[in-house]
Parts: C-alpha cells; structure tokens; sequence
C-alpha cells in the first residue's frame, strides 16, 4: 500500500509516439499528470491558496525566480525531458501553451491534487478526472 502511494503521489508520465529506448528515437510528445512535485505552475492559473510563485521557490532554478515549481529548482519532470533531449513541457494552463509548443506535450499536474476527485477541494486543485479530461480536451483539438 505504502508504495502504490508513493508511485502514485510521485507523477504519472505518458511517453507517447517512439520509444526512447531505441537508438535516435525521439517521444513525439510528453505528458506530465500528478502533485506538487511534478507541477511546473498549472496552480499559477487557479484561485487556490497551494501556489509556488513566489521565493523561496525557484531560487536554484536557471532564471532564480519562482515558476510555480514546488522546488528550488528543476522538477523531476524538467530533468526527464533534459534527459530526452526535449524542452520542457508547459503548464496546460499556460497561455504560452500554443502553437509549436502543443506539439512537445504538456503538463497537467496540479499541487494538491490527489487520487481521489474531492482530495484537492480545499486547495481548488485540478482533480485527477480534470486532468484527464483536460488531456483529451488537448488530443482532440
């Protein structure tokens, strides 16, 4: 039980298109779903009071401001895609999340959120459910 929680409070991370095992294959797109501690800033965007944009958070971070990130620094997200050779991807809620972007894939985590839809109530977090249905709302656009 105890590590089922740990997996699931950790991230959910869809590789979608290639596998990355193989020699100069590259994931098409990169989708990021979880808490805090995969959130690179979808909770900027929301009225809730679980928010990371401002010191000290981001102060190890490459611009040394807060980016919504519940770290000091790059998230385990960031580090995966620097690993892949990809950009990191963007909030969901972000309006920089156009264009070209779309096509790296997205970020839907939300701190706060947990696996059960009223986990995140008091926080005015992006419910598990939500994050899904925002990812198809995404795929069918």
């Amino acid at each position: 039980m105890a590590s089922y929680c740990i997996m699931i409070s950790l991230m959910v991370v869809f590789l979608l298109g290639s596998c990355s095992c193989f020699v100069n294959a590259q994931p098409r797109a990169f989708f990021v779903f979880g808490d805090s501690l995969v959130d690179s800033g979808n909770n900027d965007f929301l009225a809730t009071t679980a928010r990371a944009d401002a010191p000290p958070y981001g102060i190890d971070y490459p611009t040394h401001r807060p980016t919504g990130r519940f770290s000091n620094g790059l998230n385990i997200p960031d580090l995966i895609s620097l690993e892949l050779g990809l950009e990191p991807t963007l909030p969901y809620l972000s309006p920089l999340l156009v264009g070209e972007k779309l096509l790296i894939g997205a970020n839907f985590a939300s701190a706060g959120i947990g696996i059960l839809n009223d986990t995140g109530i008091q926080f005015v977090s992006i419910s598990v459910m939500m994050s899904l249905i925002l990812m198809q709302e995404w795929v069918v656009e």
